[in-house]
């Protein structure tokens, strides 16, 4: 790829100060933030914790010309791209950096399904169905798809408008348009004129027609060139001279032998994109793993096992939005799960709200226990006593989304903080006894915490597995 010229290059999110945003806020401290004051939320500005609009205040006539140097000082080296309708909308891109440990991630990558527009009626209402239904609990959080990926395979206009408006009909999903004939395209965009698609894709034969439709229609467009950066970059320049600014890059995606160049394309892009601030490459980035799909390979197994792992690899390496034609959930969810925990905070655990948890129908005499918010934690020891039907009370401690070992070796769960906790949550006046469960990986803190709680300790299981069988055995509380 061309070199960068020094001129374009500016600074990075690393290199932008609080004090450089502060400069240019308001600073009238009027909490409408909900900040303290205005240095707060330029902290939290930097940091990717709020966004600027958050500032009511900023976006007034009297600050315009501040409101616009905010926005450039901070905008993103890759673009933010929306599409859908109003209220159920997806935003691609917007990514400040190469490496996730260096700023968190935004905007967690889309996962679309496709659908052709020569599937039987009912075939597709069943797939649009499947789509929308396709969900997994995972610590507590959702894990679903979000888009949906009609194909015009019929190469009729009118067949893939007809299939637009029955997706439309049967799904509130935001929609990605593929097809590469200008006339189809039309006829897809005027079915769904209400919810503005991604269009896929513009290419070298036919950019300037679907440049004409992403304006009229007002959608981002894709941009096509598989194999091909120098192309790819041609018609991303092309198209922004054309007036297209909402462009998402598709540098193709190649299965088997090609896998290790198409992860060399996605991180060349993103590279220029985010360490040497090339316009050109500031674009999010498509990922299509259902072309493995096309090859010669027969077995539908070992196609899906490499669309699984294709998508993992393309997740892995800057793809912000990818398209995927098995709906198994083997193959679905090593994706699902893996997003979520690239776009987590890495500063911030997961965690979940601290307090005390009844299960079943608890009674007086019935067990307590104590455990930790990190959320895999709970998700994990509420699992574990739905399973077996227990009737127990949960106290969940604020160790700052630490698991119990981690929050035990660094103090946040200790006896005090136990003690704490049976006060403020008032569990003596749920029960009529005075024993307390802990984890066996607190075993350590059973003297302390007898101390300073006046309950009597039981040392668990260090599994919460074995949790059954432990109150069998050595369940009997003490009256208090």
């Amino acid at each position: 790829m061309e070199a960068v010229p020094e001129k374009k290059r500016r600074k990075s999110i690393r290199e932008i100060s609080p004090i450089d945003v502060y400069k240019l806020l308001p600073k009238t401290n009027c909490r409408e933030c909900r900040e303290s004051n205005c240095m707060a939320f330029s902290t939290r500005l930097v940091n990717g914790e709020v966004v600027l609009v958050d500032c009511p205040p900023i976006l007034t006539e009297e600050y315009r010309e501040a409101y616009t140097q905010l926005t450039d000082l901070l905008a993103p080296p890759v673009r933010a791209v929306t599409f859908g309708a109003a209220g159920n909308t997806i935003t691609i891109g917007g990514k400040y950096v190469l490496q996730r440990h260096e700023f968190t991630y935004h905007n967690p990558s889309p996962i679309a399904i496709d659908i052709h527009d020569l599937m039987p009626e009912q075939e597709l209402l069943d797939r649009v169905k499947a789509i929308e239904e396709f969900s997994y609990n995972y610590i507590g959080r959702p894990l679903t798809l979000n888009a949906i990926a009609v194909r015009c395979t019929s190469k009729d206009p009118e067949t893939f408008r007809d299939a637009v408006k029955k997706v439309i009909a049967a799904s509130r999903y935001p929609l990605i348009l593929c097809a590469t004939d200008p006339h189809a395209m039309e006829a897809g965009l005027s079915a769904c004129r209400e919810r503005p698609p991604l269009i896929y894709a513009a290419t070298e034969d036919n950019w300037k027609q679907m440049a004409e439709l992403a304006l009229q229609y007002r959608c981002p467009l894709a941009v096509f060139a598989p194999g091909n950066l120098d192309l790819l970059r041609s018609l991303t320049r092309t198209l922004k001279e054309y007036g297209v600014e909402d462009l998402v890059l598709d540098p193709g995606t190649f299965g088997e032998e090609g896998l290790s160049h198409t992860i060399a394309n996605f991180t060349a892009i993103r590279t220029e994109a985010c360490r040497h601030f090339d316009e050109l490459s500031g674009f999010p980035l498509m990922g299509v793993p259902m072309t493995v799909w096309t090859g010669s390979e027969i077995s539908e197994d070992v196609l899906k096992w490499k669309e699984a792992t294709t998508a993992s690899m393309l997740l892995s390496r800057y793809a912000d939005i990818l398209i995927m034609h098995s709906l198994d959930g083997w193959v679905l969810l090593p994706q699902l799960i893996w997003r979520f925990n690239i776009y987590t905070d890495p500063r911030k655990p997961v965690s979940v709200e601290p307090g005390i948890r009844a299960f079943g129908k608890p009674d007086r005499d019935s067990p307590v226990l104590v455990t930790t918010n990190y959320a895999l934690t709970y998700f994990t020891v509420e699992s574990d006593i739905k399973a077996a039907n227990l009737d127990c009370y949960l106290i969940i401690v604020d160790t700052g989304g630490l698991s119990v070992e981690s929050a035990v070796a660094g103090r946040y769960f200790n006896a005090d903080a136990i003690a704490k906790a049976l006060v403020e949550y008032n569990v003596s006046s749920l029960v009529g006894h005075s024993t307390l469960i802990i984890p066996g990986l607190a075993a350590r803190l059973s003297g302390e915490a007898e101390e300073a709680t006046g309950w009597k300790i039981l040392v668990g299981p260090k599994d919460s597995s074995g949790l059954p069988q432990f109150i069998r055995n050595k369940w009997a509380p003490e009256p208090s």
